[in-house]
């Protein structure tokens, strides 16, 4: 028998005689302590809550019927095949460039995501990766700051190749008023956030694979966001169009306030879950 697979074959046999039968779930076999009891009822609150809450979204978006219009204006109707192609493109788009960058500079691309790294141990992608302690302050600012001026050179660029006006901007739609658009950026930016955290920030076998799972969940949120708020979740994404158009709606603070409580949301959930220490609840889950 060759050197590595017999450690391999010694290590997981010490990892299920620790753990219970290789057979069954390891966390099945771990005491019913207090905080082992948490983790686990906390952790399928929360997964069943955002499970539910993207299927419900989509469901709803899907089914609703169109706003009454205005006196000689048209109906308003979810075009279905638009919103999908939308977001398979945001979905992609974010899967293979942080797939290609991401052992270049971790493939943040979102200010949002960086900001939560120091208090965890990682602006949103920027923002959460230095509240989790991921990014140094003087990392995370001039991170930021090239995540602006790339959104903004993005948008003149396809202004400028692309003919007709630029219909990139994030405004709300689908009848939302300005709180509903505050809170749906917020929840959606949660959702990404926390993804990245679990997939990138914390290291485990199938990290390499962490673009995939990310992009996923890109495009999972812009299915739900696309239609009420453009699906932002970035406040670089939202500021290029916006600088390129010199279009700054009244409520355009929503794109950077609910990018920013979305990313604390998460990094806060993932700092109760360290605390506890999570991984203790379901061990040995990367053989």
């Amino acid at each position: 028998m060759r050197p590595w697979r017999r450690h391999r074959m010694l290590s997981f046999a010490s990892e299920a005689g620790q753990h219970g039968s290789p057979h069954r779930l390891p966390m099945l076999s771990q005491p019913s302590t207090r905080r082992n009891n948490i983790v686990a009822s906390l952790g399928e609150f929360v997964g069943t809550f955002l499970f539910l809450f993207f299927a419900f979204a989509g469901t709803q978006i899907a089914n609703t019927p169109p706003p009454t219009p205005p006196a000689g204006g048209n109906p308003s109707v979810p075009n279905i095949s638009n919103l999908i192609f939308i977001a398979l493109v945001f979905g992609m788009s974010l899967m293979a460039n942080v797939w290609a960058f991401y052992r270049v500079t971790g493939g943040l691309f979102n200010p949002a995501v960086q900001a939560g790294a120091e208090i965890i141990t990682v602006p949103q992608v920027a923002l959460a990766l230095f509240l989790v302690g991921g990014l140094s302050t003087i990392r995370t600012v001039v991170v930021i700051v090239a995540q602006f001026l790339g959104g903004i050179a993005a948008a003149a660029v396809v202004s400028a190749l692309f003919p007709g006006p630029m219909t990139v901007a994030t405004t709300l739609g689908g009848g939302v008023n300005v709180a509903q658009g505050l809170f749906i950026e917020m929840f959606l930016t949660a959702e990404l956030v926390f993804v990245i955290i679990m997939l990138a920030a914390e290291k485990h076998k199938s990290t390499y694979l962490a673009p995939i799972g990310i992009g996923i969940g890109f495009f999972l949120a812009e299915l739900v966001g696309v239609y009420f708020t453009g699906g932002s979740l970035n406040p670089a994404r939202s500021l290029g169009p916006a600088v390129v158009n010199h279009s700054f709606p009244t409520y355009f603070w929503i794109y950077w306030l609910g990018p920013l409580m979305g990313s604390l949301l998460a990094c806060s959930f993932y700092v109760l879950l360290k605390y506890l220490r999570w991984k203790e609840c379901n061990p040995g889950q990367d053989w």
